[in-house]
């Protein structure tokens, strides 16, 4: 049988060392190493899209791989892909971090400098531990086997823009077209989803920051479900709590997630921290939430700069929304483009904070008026992330639906879709004036 190894090494020297000794191996077929850990779950997540058996069965993880540390990388790999045996490449063989790598989902550890023998015994290990797994991930048990759900982070280029108000429009958008979806309050000192959607909870985050293995039982009680079928994981009531979610159990619980929904968004704030940071790192989607204004504007570059300096984001892979939107402000969308070095959305969310004034003082925002042109235009944005499910009536409709402009969602504008347009082309209803915050 042929092994297909994929390293994960930083080290150019190291990097060719370990692809000499892998060619010499019997059966095996290296492929070309990895420079970082976002490269490694890029390719992981690409030939999982495609199919289980394109995976490798073995990968290998050196210790000064970045920018996420080597035992996270080791346990969101173990995770996401649990049919692939990690093996880690370490200069440190003591026992204890033998211990966290076993921990963290490793099948074995290879010290430095590198040796034939043991490198051989343990490519050879972890590849029959691989195979054993994917005879029983194909025998029919329902075993989750993909790259996981697909997160979306919204952060606000300061407070008081509208990330909380977008998070939530586009989890129950996600929602209503049948996905299964977490929010989670990430924003962990001043985060509002509870009050938005008026919930009274005891768990939180914080509850699931110390443990070191989440099982589903362990995640399903810290999750309330809502009524709408939202699962909600929110943020604690005291807010010098959040102190206590660390960047790597922030890690831990956004993998957790993952393996059981199909969609989570995540409510970062307008502050960071390492916890929402590393959340940014992982996520599929960044959304930047700004509104056309110059601070707010600042705010967005200035986030989008540190994410680039802090290796979370780059600008290229940043989606910015425009909120509190009208055709007479003197920030245009393509000008905020051009300032952040980001992706405008499509989407522009008109300027009507009065359609959402009595959802949000009641805590209701989740009865928004489907006639909203505010929810309308959220749920256009879900459509553009690719975060919601085309209905049956959709897809048979095709393109015959683009051209008429009608079918299931032509008398219902709070549909999944994008937003009814004025003749203007604005978008926009009479006396808007005001936006979400």
């Amino acid at each position: 049988m042929t092994t297909r190894i994929l390293p994960a090494v930083g080290d150019l020297d190291a990097a060719r060392s370990v692809t000499t000794l892998l060619s010499q191996l019997p059966d095996a077929e290296p492929a070309t190493p990895v420079g970082d850990s976002t490269q490694l779950i890029d390719t992981l997540a690409r030939l999982a899209g495609e199919a289980l058996d394109e995976l490798p069965e073995v990968v290998l993880v050196h210790e000064r791989i970045g920018p996420v540390p080597a035992l996270e990388l080791i346990r969101e790999v173990s995770m996401r892909f649990p049919s692939v045996g990690v093996v880690m490449i370490t200069a440190d063989a003591s026992p204890n971090l033998f211990a966290d790598a076993m921990d963290s989902g490793a099948r074995g550890l290879v010290t430095l400098p590198l040796s034939y023998e043991e490198l051989a015994n343990r490519v050879q290990a972890a590849a029959q531990w691989s195979a054993g797994v994917r005879r029983h991930l194909t025998s029919g048990n329902e075993v989750f086997t993909g790259p996981g759900g697909t997160v979306v982070t919204v952060t606000g280029a300061k407070g008081g823009v509208g990330a909380t108000v977008t998070a939530i429009q586009l989890a129950l958008a996600a929602q209503a077209s049948g996905n299964t979806v977490a929010l989670v309050d990430m924003d962990l000192q001043t985060g509002d989803i509870a009050s938005f959607l008026d919930v009274q909870f005891r768990r939180s985050l914080v509850d699931l920051a110390l443990i070191t293995d989440i099982s589903p039982r362990v995640l399903s009680d810290a999750v309330f479900s809502h009524s709408t079928g939202l699962a909600l994981l929110l943020a604690p009531g005291e807010g010098e709590r959040g102190e206590e979610v660390s960047d790597r159990s922030a890690r831990q619980i956004v993998s957790a997630l993952r393996t059981r929904y199909e969609i989570v968004v995540i409510d970062c704030g307008g502050q960071m921290n390492g916890a929402n940071a590393a959340a940014i790192e992982m996520a599929d989607v960044a959304l930047l939430v700004t509104t056309p204004d110059v601070v707010a504007v600042r705010g967005a570059k200035r986030i989008v700069r540190m994410w680039e300096r802090l290796q979370i984001r780059k600008a290229e892979e940043t989606v910015t929304l425009v909120n509190r939107f009208t055709r007479n402000t003197e920030i245009q969308p393509p000008l905020i483009q051009k300032i952040t070095g980001t992706r405008v959305a499509s989407a522009a969310i008109p300027a009507n904070f009065k359609e959402l004034q009595a959802s949000i003082d009641s805590g209701r925002l989740h009865e928004l008026d489907a006639k909203s042109t505010v929810k309308q235009a959220l749920w256009g944005l879900a459509g553009e992330l690719g975060i919601v499910k085309e209905s049956a009536s959709a897809k048979k409709s095709g393109s015959a639906l683009a051209r008429k402009n009608s079918g299931a969602f032509k008398n219902d504008r709070g549909s999944i879709g994008r937003p009814r347009r004025r003749r203007d082309g604005s978008g926009r209803g009479p006396g808007d004036s005001e936006g979400t915050r």
